[in-house]
């Protein structure tokens, strides 16, 4: 089956690297028209030259997609540049500490809730009026083996992770009617930048380290791009509300 994203206009958070990259070539390959979102404009910027080295069509906003005005002008530019979004997928993150719950600051719990929980949910409510008068819309996230077990990651992270499962399959209930499809990816160990800052001292660390012998082969961000880009064609069109484990078999151990 075709893929059916050419054309469609899709944002992409996260997108100056790593997963996220990964995932607007992808779909720039597609024929999809692109946002590229990110807080590091260089990235985003390159990003951008990169897919329209290759013929596609791309365009970066730069910001803290925590932030209600920044979610306002990645989905105005997305609406006045394509026509509408017919695709969203919320890829931004960051990892907490591995923290135990009883060293986590005020500031770590805030800022990776903010980041992997408010972000995606601010961004779904600002698209979710264009996709409901499309009458369609594939909305997919980036949950993490954290969001699927308590052994993948630090507390503020475990429940940021756990929220976006449970904020995926609410909305694919919720709008299934409408033509709308909600769904995720939970991946496991992945090569990218995002290497958390760890106290090798504190308990949390000390805590998960027997556990991560399960993690098997580190993928590669263009795997998981793959999983994405095909939750959110038309090849998954009768799948919502799943939580796909990208992990190289982890989430069966």
């Amino acid at each position: 089956m075709a893929s059916g994203l050419d054309g469609r206009g899709v944002i992409v958070t996260g997108a100056g690297s790593g997963i996220g990259r990964a995932t607007a070539l992808a779909f720039a390959r597609e024929g999809a028209r692109v946002l590229i979102a990110d807080l590091n404009a260089e990235g985003a910027g390159a990003v951008v030259k990169e897919i329209e080295a290759a013929g596609a069509t791309a365009v970066a906003v730069t910001g803290d997609l925590s932030e209600q005005s920044v979610v306002d002008q990645v989905v105005a530019t997305a609406v006045e540049r394509f026509g509408g979004v017919d695709v969203l997928v919320n890829n931004a993150g960051i990892m907490d500490r591995m923290s135990a719950l009883g060293e986590v600051s005020d500031a770590e719990w805030e800022r990776v809730i903010r980041v992997n929980l408010t972000a995606p949910f601010l961004l779904t409510r600002a698209v979710l009026p264009h996709m409901l008068a499309a009458g369609r819309g594939a909305i997919v996230n980036t949950a993490s083996e954290a969001g699927l077990r308590g052994s993948a990651a630090g507390a503020a992270y475990t429940a940021s992770k756990h929220g976006v499962v449970g904020l995926t399959k609410n909305l694919a209930v919720m709008y299934r009617d409408q033509g709308i499809r909600a769904n995720a990816i939970a991946p496991g160990g992945t090569a990218t930048g995002m290497i958390p800052d760890i106290d090798g001292e504190a308990h949390g660390p000390k805590a998960l380290g027997p556990y991560f012998g399960n993690v098997g082969r580190v993928a590669q961000p263009e795997e998981q791009a793959a999983a994405i880009l095909f939750l959110a064609s038309d090849a998954a069109a009768n799948i919502n509300g799943a939580i796909l484990p990208v992990d190289n078999g982890w989430a069966a151990v």
